[in-house]
């Protein structure tokens, strides 16, 4: 389970993060004596660490995930043994469904896309 106040922290920082980019550097001009580099040949992140980076963010929900259906779980105990509030437990059992099965179903992409890194990862 995650903290509220953490969330809530996390999407306050993200947020001010795209209302106050930094400044990106400026490029200077070439001087009349300098060569020109040919467009493209500054490289960015190649394909396998982008692919990287997607993977780790779909781990990521596969965790939250995995806490989700904790929750739902004890909340599911709480209304039907401790509050007898019955009448809700049935709407609460299906979102526990729906979180379930998308939980088997981003487990089952994460092996897949797994897989598809290790074949963009560039041999040493």
């Amino acid at each position: 389970m995650s903290d509220p106040r953490n969330v809530a922290h996390n999407k306050k920082v993200t947020q001010e993060k795209h209302k106050h980019p930094e400044a990106a550097p400026v490029a200077k001009a070439p001087s009349p004596g300098e060569k020109e580099e040919a467009p493209g040949a500054e490289q960015g992140p190649s394909d396998h660490e982008k692919s990287v980076a997607v993977l780790s963010k779909l781990k990521e929900m596969e965790f939250h995930s995995r806490g989700n259906i904790e929750t739902l779980a004890q909340l599911i105990l709480t209304i039907e043994d401790e509050l007898k509030q019955g009448e809700f437990s049935e709407a609460i059992g299906a979102l526990y469904s729906a979180q379930d099965a998308f939980h088997a179903k981003i487990e089952t992409l994460i092996e897949a896309y797994g897989a598809k890194c290790e074949q963009l990862k560039v041999p040493a």
